[in-house]
């Protein structure tokens, strides 16, 4: 009982502090216009590095067409090793003759001027697909990104902004917690408003952590959480060909080391969850001409993937979407993607809450619809953030999903997206 207590007390010391990506020791940051924008008050570079090595874990996007990026950043990273990361936004590197050869360009642009090693570089690119990369403006431009690199909240922000596409807003939060006596630190910033249905992370997100965490166990600690952050969003169905999430932990807290799965492991997973659960959040509300956050919560199933199923298939469904949008308490369309969900269940145990900061309100229960206000219906879709509450009624397993509502914007922006 005291070691629960003792766990339970640990996690509630998790605090939101400032910073985002330089929150942690010895994490420098970056972000500038370089050229590859048309527009020149948009930054397109970024760069993150840390004065000492770390150990670096990373998921990728499994879309068979995936970019230059991609490629040269599973190369570098084999060894679970890094110490930089530079991003790119306005072109995606991908699909591209010469993609591998300028990704690789600029790994060694960066490893030349920070005199370390190709590998220890990971790269990212992000923007239009099938348009050659201007690499002049980039290498021309690594000088001045990293000799005004900084520690600081300012640099943290500088760096979001600069690897954001159709974003609206950037996407930035940090925590601190404690270890062993130590003040650990953890931040991330992530990019991320179209082309979200992530299969093992379709976006780009970086995470820095002055932890001092084993190289395995930090890769074993962002695989299972994606399942429940990156893996449970979705803006428009569709999964991106470049995007991965990179976490660096450079141990510069000096706690003891986290090498085995105990409670300063579960500490540690707590922590990055806070972090990817606020990054995934903020990317489903800034989906591209979205005006409402979805969140949907399975509670009461027989099994977590049952939940997880159930949730994004609820969440994804375009057809809902567009009933948030229009704040029509349609809730034949929830249940229809309960319905469609690849999984078994007993529709006449399911029962369906729809709430906002207004009220909630039950629409669903044992299979059958009930009458409510129209008035009060309204009221409660109007809110910016939404959440849809099924209960399974089978079992004691949940998951959450988040998306956005469509709205006639989501239109006008893909329509013009290369112009």
């Amino acid at each position: 009982m005291k070691n629960d207590n003792k766990k339970n007390n640990d996690e509630n010391n998790i605090k939101q502090i400032k910073g985002g990506i330089c929150a942690a020791k010895g994490f420098f940051a970056n972000g500038i216009y370089s050229g590859i924008k048309k527009k020149k008050t948009s930054k397109d570079l970024a760069i993150i590095y840390s004065e000492s090595l770390c150990n670096a874990a990373a998921v990728y996007t499994q879309n068979k067409v995936c970019g230059a990026n991609i490629i040269v950043s599973k190369e570098n990273l084999k060894n679970g090793h890094a110490k930089a990361i530079i991003c790119n936004s306005g072109n995606a590197n991908t699909c591209n003759k010469d993609g591998i050869e300028k990704a690789k360009a600029m790994c060694k642009g960066v490893a030349d001027y920070l005199k370390i090693s190709e590998k220890d570089v990971a790269v990212a690119s992000t923007g239009v697909i099938g348009v050659p990369l201007p690499i002049e403006p980039i290498l021309k431009n690594i000088k001045p990104l990293i000799d005004k690199a900084k520690n600081s909240a300012e640099a943290s922000k500088n760096a979001a902004n600069a690897i954001m596409t159709t974003d609206i807003f950037i996407k930035e939060i940090a925590f601190s917690f404690e270890i062993g006596g130590k003040e650990v630190k953890i931040g991330g910033i992530a990019k991320g408003s179209g082309m979200i249905l992530p299969n093992m992370a379709t976006l780009l997100a970086f995470i820095t952590t002055d932890a001092n965490i084993s190289q395995k166990l930090l890769q074993k600690a962002l695989r299972e959480d994606i399942k429940n952050t990156y893996n449970m969003i979705s803006v428009d169905g569709d999964t991106s060909t470049n995007d991965m999430v990179v976490a660096l932990s450079n141990g510069e807290a000096k706690n003891p080391i986290i090498d085995k799965e105990g409670n300063n492991y579960k500490i540690f997973c707590k922590a990055l969850n806070m972090v990817n659960t606020y990054l995934c959040k903020s990317m489903a509300k800034d989906g591209e001409g979205a005006t409402k956050l979805i969140e949907c919560e399975v509670i009461g199933s027989k099994d977590i993937e049952t939940a997880r199923k159930i949730a994004k298939s609820v969440i994804s469904s375009n057809l809902l979407k567009a009933a948030i949008f229009g704040c029509d308490m349609n809730w034949g369309r929830i249940a229809c993607a309960i319905g469609y969900a690849d999984c078994k269940f007993d529709i006449n145990k399911v029962a369906i809450n729809v709430s906002s900061k207004f009220g909630n309100m039950n629409v669903f229960e044992k299979g059958y619809g009930l009458k409510f206000d129209e008035k009060k219906a309204l009221k409660i879709l109007k809110e910016k953030e939404i959440k849809i509450t099924v209960n399974m009624n089978s079992g004691k397993n949940k998951a959450t999903a988040w998306g956005c509502d469509l709205t006639y914007d989501y239109v006008k922006i893909n329509g013009s997206y290369r112009s």
